[in-house]
Formats: C-alpha cells, structure tokens, sequence
C-alpha cells in the first residue's frame, strides 16, 4: 500500500514524522458506457463551452469564478505561495473529549504511520490519547485543500479521521421533524422491549453488501448465458406500510425478531455454502 502523503504531526513542541494510507476502501462494481450496436466503449472528451472543440490537456488550466461567467486563474505558483509548512504538518490545535463530537462530523479515517524516529513519540501519542479518551482536533492541508480533522487511537495506530468544518453541516433545525409529540407509554414500552430484542453485540463481519453481491450474481449467470436476456424471478410482495394499529405492528415486529434470533446459524451456514461455491 503506498502512502499518500507524508509529514509530520506536531502538537506543542513535539514533532512526530508519519505517513497517511486510505484506511476504507470501495467496493463498487466498475461499468464502462458501451455503444448498444457493437459494445464499443464510449470515451468522454474535454469541450470548451464556448465554441464544442475538444480542448488537450496541455491546454487546460484551473479556473475559479469569482462573478458570474468571469475567472481568474491559478497556476502551480499560486497554489505553492499558500503557508507550505501547513502543507506538510498535521497540526494539532487542541484535544478535545471524544464523547463530546457529535459524529455527524467526522467522515473519512486515514492511517498514520510513524516514520523513521518517530516511534516513541507515536506510541506515547496514541496511549495518551486513549486513556484520556481525547482526540486531537487538527487542520491538516492535502493537495490543495485545508481539512479540519482529528487524530484518533485506535487499537495499535492512530488515525486520522477528516472531519467538516461548522458551515459545511446543514442546520436540522431547519427540518419539519415533530418535536413535541409525546408516545403513549404503552408504545414506548413496546418499542423499548423491540430494540431491547433486536441487540447485539457489534460484529462488522455480519454486514454484507446485499446488492453488489446479487448484482454479482445477475452479470455472472449474464457471463455463462452468452449476454442473453436472463429470466425475471417472481418478487416477494412487500407488506403493507399503513400503520393503523402501531401496538400491533410492534408486536408483531416483536416476535419476528425474537423468530430471526433463532434462526441465526442456519443464515450463516447457507452463506458460508454459496461463498465456497463461488471460490470453487
């Protein structure tokens, strides 16, 4: 895995020289855009707005527009006169209880990796921030973009997980959610007992991407029938979404979910089964 910047984390007057790897990676089926006739793929091209002709890459530069239909551009130069120490540091402003972020903030984790020297600084670090259960609030430049973030310990390494800026999160305030209805208390009591049988512990392994592994299976029976037009297989019927009696419903739910609690390991069986069938 190659790093995809390097610098150094710096808080007070400790420096400690890391590297930043992605810590999530996508699992999205790639589809190229193919001419119907012939399956040639479609290529897109670069036009100019003002007159259609294709535009090389030698001749596209960054534009911003500061009016309407009016630009100003930056080049390389422009982009380096910004503060170039903060290019290459994670600077971290303040450490902040994790429990006090609300975690609508955060949004994407990179791996900090220590470089050379700079290992017993990380590890003291990372223990220091998980028994304070801390983060370190940091701005962060990557490429040509300035990213508040904060630095995280999780297990053996630390983590840095951008997050957004204040303006960047829309106010909820604004939303038509209903703030004064109070639920019945036989309701709350059914709902509470619902929640309370659907618990469990958290195990990421038991989550599987449904669609792209059923779209998986569409382009494969697609693949061994030659591109014909597969079948349509009978769709189960979706219950009723009107609520008339909501303790029913609860109950109802209730005891599917206390059914589904049972049935756990014969799941797992029938997955594990269709996975070795498509290893073998």
């Amino acid at each position: 895995m190659r790093a995809i910047w390097k610098g150094s984390i710096s808080f007070g007057l400790v420096n400690i020289p890391i590297a930043l790897y992605p810590a999530t990676r996508k699992e999205d089926l790639k589809f190229r855009l193919l001419r119907a006739a012939d399956h040639s793929p479609v290529n897109y091209k670069r036009v100019a707005a003002a007159d259609g002709k294709e535009v090389p890459w030698d001749q596209i530069v960054k534009g911003y527009e500061y009016e309407k239909g009016k630009f100003v551009v930056l080049n390389e130069k422009d982009f380096q006169r910004v503060d170039l120490e903060a290019t290459q540091t994670v600077d971290i402003q303040d450490f902040v209880d994790i429990d006090e972020i609300d975690p609508m903030f955060f949004y994407k984790p990179y791996y900090l990796e220590p470089q050379k020297g700079g290992d017993k600084a990380y590890v003291l670090l990372r223990d220091a921030l998980a028994a304070g259960k801390k983060v370190g609030i940091a701005k962060v430049v990557i490429k040509t973009r300035q990213y508040l973030a904060g630095v995280k310990a999780m297990k053996h390494a630390l983590v840095l997980e951008l997050m957004h800026f204040a303006q960047e999160l829309s106010d909820a305030e604004k939303l038509n959610v209903p703030k004064k209805l109070e639920p019945g208390k036989r309701e709350m009591d059914m709902a509470k007992a619902l929640v309370e049988s659907m618990s469990a512990k958290w195990d990421p392994e038991k989550y599987h991407d449904d669609y792209r592994e059923a779209l998986l299976e569409v382009i494969e029976e697609k693949v061994e029938s030659g591109g014909q037009e597969l079948e349509d297989k009978p769709k189960a019927k979706k219950e009723s979404t009107k609520v008339i009696d909501l303790v029913a419903v609860l109950q109802q739910s209730l005891a599917k979910s206390q059914s589904a609690k049972k049935k756990p390991a014969a799941k797992s069986a029938k997955r594990a089964t269709k996975q070795h069938k498509k290893a073998a």
